[in-house]
């Protein structure tokens, strides 16, 4: 009834002795209060079946990770539902306050567009209901945009990228491994060949051999 203003009628009184008139306010805000409480009803709505879904059919819910999927989706697409419609509906409220302030409907009444009358209003229209409620409305959006995170952590999405990442991890770790950081091929037996014996006199005249590569035989000459 807030929102349709035009719908709103009351009597003012004239200065023509006891006659009065009928008055209407202006402005027609149905649109975003409809679009706002729509929102909230199929999103309680929703949030029961969710409830349901997640205590009593846990195992269907994960099934062929469908049930998560559908989640997060609607999850996305409620959060963008509420940012809008709280918004829509804030400036509504504001449209609202605006053509029910008692200034604006002192103008209306013909008594008081004469100079001669003085009118003054006897209290000013109480909003609190109407704030509280697009201060839900945005705390709504915040609820369903931070449960994003927890409803895609269930997705395949979530564990596939981490899977990903792990694999990554691994061949980085097996490329250090095997790659050019290999100890091994700086040993005896790697690029640096070295021949396989050494003919050394010793000191009673006898050549002796030193063999490093493999068996090799050598005859003492005299």
């Amino acid at each position: 009834m807030f929102s349709r203003l035009h719908q709103v009628n009351f009597d003012a009184p004239t200065c023509e002795g006891k006659r009065r008139e009928t008055l209407s306010l202006i402005g027609d805000f149905s649109s975003s209060a409809e679009f706002f409480v729509t929102i909230a009803v199929f999103a309680f709505l929703y949030s029961l079946a969710a409830t349901v879904v997640y205590i009593f059919f846990q195992n269907k819910y994960r099934e062929n990770n469908r049930g998560p999927l559908i989640d997060f989706i609607v999850t996305v697409v409620f959060s963008f539902l509420w940012l809008v419609g709280s918004s829509a509906w804030a400036k509504g409220l504001s449209d609202v306050k605006i053509a029910t302030d008692p200034d604006e409907v002192l103008l209306l009444m013909s008594a008081c567009k004469q100079q001669s009358n003085k009118c003054l209003p006897v209290r000013s229209p109480v909003m609190s209901s109407l704030n509280t409620s697009v201060v839900f409305g945005f705390l709504n959006f915040i609820l369903w945009a931070g449960n994003i995170w927890f409803v895609f952590k269930e997705t395949g999405w979530h564990s596939s990228g981490q899977r990903h990442a792990a694999d990554t991890m691994e061949k980085q770790s097996s490329g250090y491994n095997q790659g050019g950081y290999n100890q091994d091929s700086y040993g005896p037996a790697g690029g640096y060949n070295q021949p396989g014996s050494y003919g050394q006199v010793g000191d009673y005249g006898q050549p002796q051999s030193y063999s490093q590569s493999g068996p090799t035989s050598f005859a003492n000459q005299i």
